[in-house]
C-alpha cells in the first residue's frame, strides 16, 4: 500500500481562486521544487526569515510561527521541518479525512491536494487514496500546483478513468512563479505542462503580485501561455501570508485585475483566520 508524507490535513473553506468559500478538505503534501524566497522582499532580494526559526522549539506543525516574507507554507518543503510531517497509508488517511467531514462522508465538499508541490513526487500514491471505498462519493478534486510538473502517463490515464465514473470534476489551480518569487523564469513558466493539465480538467492561472512590475511580469507570462494554446481564465492575487502585508495591496491588485479583464482572487484564509496553520 502506498504512503503519502503529509504536512497538514485540515477542513476549511477554499480561500483562493475559482472555488472561494467552498467547504474543502486540504491535503498538504511534503516537498517542493521551489523555495519562493523572494515573496514580500525588495526585487532581487531573498528572505532568510524561515532560517531564523529555531526548529528545536517546535514539536507540532500548528506551533510554528507565520512568516511575513518568503513562502508562507515553508514547513511543507524545507527539510529542516520534515520531522513535523508524517507518512500515512490510504486506510489511515481516509479515516482522518472522514473524521474531518461534517457528516462523516463526502457530500459536496471538495478535496484540495496542495503543497509544497503535490505533483512533484506523489503521483503514483494518489490512486491508492482515491480508490479507497470510502472515497467513492468524492466528486471534486483541485490540485494546487506551480505548473512545472508533468503528469506521468499512468497518472494521466488514471485521472481520465476517475473522471469517467459519474459526475466528477478535476481542477488544476496553477500558480506559476513570477520573478518576484525569486525563482528563475525559465524554470517556472512551463506552458507545455499546463496544456497537459488542460486536457484533463478545468485549468486556470493564478499569479501572485504586489507591484506594477509584478503585474507586467504576469502579462508577459500570460501571453506566453496563451501563445501555446492555454484557454482558461487568469487570476491575480495579492502577496501576503500575514494580514499586514496582504492588506497593503489588495485594492491595487483588484484594480489591476479589472483593468486587464482578469479575475481577482482574495486570500480568505488571511481575512478570516489570519492564515494560521490549518486554515
Amino acid at each position: 500500500m502506498s504512503k503519502l508524507k503529509i504536512s497538514e490535513l485540515f477542513y476549511s473553506i477554499q480561500g483562493e481562486g475559482r472555488y472561494q468559500g467552498v467547504p474543502s478538505v486540504f491535503l498538504r503534501t511534503f516537498g517542493c521544487n521551489f523555495k519562493c524566497a523572494g515573496f514580500g522582499m525588495p526585487r532581487g532580494e531573498l528572505s532568510n526569515e524561515r532560517n531564523e526559526i529555531k526548529i528545536e522549539e517546535y514539536t507540532d506543525y500548528k506551533m510554528l510561527p507565520l512568516v511575513s516574507t518568503g513562502c508562507d507554507s515553508y514547513a511543507s518543503w524545507d527539510p529542516r521541518f520534515k520531522h513535523l510531517s508524517h507518512y500515512y497509508d490510504s486506510d489511515v488517511l481516509v479515516t482522518k479525512i472522514l473524521d474531518l467531514l461534517p457528516s462523516g462522508y463526502w457530500e459536496e465538499e471538495h478535496l484540495v491536494i496542495t503543497g509544497g508541490e503535490p505533483l512533484l513526487g506523489w503521483q503514483s500514491s494518489y490512486p491508492d487514496l482515491l480508490n479507497h471505498e470510502f472515497m467513492e462519493h468524492l466528486k471534486y478534486i483541485t490540485f494546487e500546483t506551480n505548473g512545472t510538473q508533468k503528469l506521468s502517463i499512468d497518472f494521466y490515464n488514471y485521472l481520465l478513468n476517475w473522471l469517467s465514473k459519474g459526475d466528477r470534476e478535476i481542477t488544476f489551480s496553477v500558480s506559476p512563479k513570477l520573478p518576484n518569487s525569486g525563482e528563475i523564469y525559465e524554470e517556472a513558466i512551463k506552458p507545455d505542462v499546463v496544456l497537459q493539465y488542460q486536457e484533463i480538467g478545468y485549468t486556470y492561472l493564478k499569479f501572485v503580485v504586489a507591484t506594477e512590475q509584478d503585474v507586467i511580469d504576469a502579462e508577459d507570462a500570460e501571453r506566453k501561455f496563451r501563445a501555446h494554446g492555454f484557454r482558461g481564465p487568469t487570476y491575480i492575487m495579492p502577496v501576503g501570508g500575514v494580514t499586514n502585508i496582504y492588506h497593503l495591496n489588495t485594492k491595487n491588485v483588484a484594480l489591476a485585475a479589472m483593468k486587464r479583464g482578469w479575475r481577482y482572487s482574495a486570500r480568505l484564509q488571511c481575512d478570516l483566520f489570519k492564515n494560521e496553520w490549518g486554515t
